[in-house]
């Protein structure tokens, strides 16, 4: 975590989100490169997007569970539970609302068109939902967020697994981290432990 929080303090904020959007890049092209091995066409995991309305309430709801949760969390849990080496302050304080939503849509999308999209419906739910929670690796050194990470995971992959349609894991995904971005970006965390003391 020492050599993480180092490596981001030397980074300036633009370098930051570059580096975000390189690597949400990356993992979308990995998906489609994986999908044409695998499925035999560059576009199958956009076969299991479907525009089914109680689906897309699902995945709003659901996120905003995940967020209750966390803002619980927060509450009555040390804040060194949640210690990321700043990564999450620095990706969304500066940020303007609307760059919020678009990364969260980038973040969102892209990860579960390839964990859920094609690893899940290729190798299965568990491994799927195991690679997805060791990509986000910076969390290793903090038990508490690689716990809370792969939860999240698995809770992402059985979402996928019951609906069937990844629009909705893709929602789930866009609202956590909008929800959680918006939290960081306007303080809402730091009150939130204050009026626990």
């Amino acid at each position: 975590m020492t050599k993480q929080s180092e490596i981001i303090k030397h980074l300036s904020d633009r370098e930051l989100v570059l580096n975000l959007y390189i690597t949400q890049f990356i993992m979308l092209l990995a998906a489609l490169i994986l999908s044409r091995f695998i499925f035999e066409s560059w576009f199958y995991p956009f076969t299991l997007i479907s525009w089914n309305l109680n689906h897309l309430l699902i995945g709003a709801g659901a996120g905003l569970f995940i967020v209750l949760i966390e803002l619980a969390a927060v509450r009555y849990l040390p804040k060194s539970w949640f210690d990321d080496g700043g990564i999450n302050e620095r990706m969304f304080k500066n940020r303007s609302p609307y760059h919020i939503v678009f990364l969260s849509f980038v973040i969102g999308f892209s990860e579960e068109l390839l964990f859920r999209g094609v690893l899940q419906t290729s190798i299965g739910f568990i491994p799927a939902s195991l690679i997805f929670a060791l990509i986000h690796f910076r969390y290793l050194d903090n038990f508490f967020l690689f716990s809370f990470t792969v939860g999240m995971s698995f809770f992402l992959g059985y979402l996928f697994l019951v609906t069937g349609n990844l629009l909705t894991v893709i929602l789930c995904h866009m609202v956590i981290d909008m929800l959680l971005g918006g939290c960081i970006r306007y303080g809402l965390l730091d009150k939130i432990r204050k009026t626990a003391v």
